[in-house]
């Protein structure tokens, strides 16, 4: 307790609060019938570039966002305190702003790898419903975009079931950029972000309203 309440651990402490609070907002909102993290995911900007790009690198998408940031707060947490009691123990703490430097750098692989691990616990857009390899020659519409080499986009496909399932993806190689609103056929899969080009003609459907997930 006097590590968590020193003055060098403060963002640290302040970090595994907020964990807890999120904690104890997404339990009380499930128990009276909707969910936090939705509305979060909801509300999240969910564009080709900015921040939501940015997060790409650390699955977004692949995780809800409420689990993204948890994550994010907690390994903060851990690393900081973890460093400063290391620290004490032989030298002497480092200043507050100083420590929560390392602390957020070891912050960012820890959760890349840990959002690929709970990715396979907390599936979303219902993409446990049949195995990834399945939509691999299937076609998809682009939802979020421009589709080319560099961020992931958004495309969403039907599985062979209808249901509508939402994934990363980018352009195939020397493919150009691909709008949002266009069909294309996924060819191929590199971890969990599909890889497209153009749908041929022949395999493309006029869109309709009704079909909207």
């Amino acid at each position: 307790m006097e590590l968590f309440l020193a003055p060098e651990c403060l963002p640290f402490a302040v970090s595994a609060i907020i964990l807890v609070g999120l904690t104890g907002l997404e339990l009380m909102s499930l128990l009276i019938g909707f969910s936090f993290g939705d509305l979060l995911n909801k509300a999240w900007p969910d564009d080709h570039g900015g921040i939501s790009g940015l997060l790409s690198w650390l699955n977004y998408g692949g995780v809800p966002v409420l689990i993204l940031l948890m994550l994010l707060l907690g390994m903060f947490a851990i690393n900081g305190f973890l460093l400063q009691a290391l620290l004490n123990a032989f030298w002497g703490p480092l200043p507050a702003l100083a420590a929560s430097v390392p602390a957020f750098l070891l912050a960012i692989p820890e959760v890349r790898f840990s959002t690929r691990l709970v990715a396979r616990i907390v599936p979303r857009d219902e993409t446990y419903v049949v195995d990834l390899s399945d939509f691999v020659g299937r076609t998809a519409e682009v939802t979020v975009g421009p589709l080319d080499q560099g961020l992931p986009g958004r495309i969403r496909a039907k599985d062979r079931h209808g249901n509508w399932h939402v994934f990363r993806a980018k352009a195939a190689p020397n493919e150009t950029p691909i709008a949002i609103g266009a069909q294309v056929l996924i060819v191929d899969r590199t971890s969990d972000i599909f890889i497209a080009i153009v749908a041929p003609s022949d395999l493309q459907t006029p869109p309709t309203s009704t079909e909207l997930p």
